[in-house]
């Protein structure tokens, strides 16, 4: 739907609605905000506090609506940047699902690192290029956060190395 008025003998358009849903920017942006409203409000759930003495839920509501304001960007660009029309594959998806079951099998019954290195270097199979010094870059980063969520946060991760 568009409105068009005409001034001094040209054709103005007002607003374009043209827009159909077969747009990956647009999506993108619209399952963003889906995901950040939904965590947001679930944040509800437990007492949010103050940012002086946080309660259990301040840090998802803050992380969500950090969220929602990138997706309501996302879907506003997306009405300016050219239209991407959304493309996916079966044979990705089946692959980035592979990769997550062997991330959480191995990280279960052999540790953590060998399930990071497993997912990587399974979950870029379904990319366009592959390159093995990237995996390496990516899989030394993840560990390298796992190791720091595992010291710094005192969380309990199957990480091999002395506790």
């Amino acid at each position: 739907m568009t409105r068009e008025v005409v001034a001094n003998n040209e054709k103005v358009t007002l607003f374009r609605f043209d827009h159909d849903m077969n747009d990956q920017n647009l999506l993108k942006g619209l399952l963003l905000a889906a995901v950040a409203l939904a965590f947001g409000l679930g944040a509800f759930r437990y007492p949010i506090g103050a940012f002086s003495r946080a309660g259990p839920g301040l840090f998802p509501l803050v992380i969500s609506g950090i969220l929602l304001l990138i997706a309501i960007v996302s879907i506003i660009r997306s009405r300016f940047v050219e239209r991407v029309p959304l493309d996916f594959s079966i044979k990705n998806i089946v692959i980035i699902m592979i990769a997550l079951c062997a991330f959480a099998v191995v990280s279960q019954y052999v540790n953590m690192v060998l399930g990071i290195v497993l997912m990587v270097f399974i979950s870029t199979i379904a990319g366009d290029n592959y390159s093995w010094r990237r995996n390496t870059k990516i899989s030394v980063a993840l560990i390298a956060v796992a190791y720091a969520f595992h010291y710094l946060l005192g969380l309990n991760l199957p990480l091999p190395g002395p506790y």
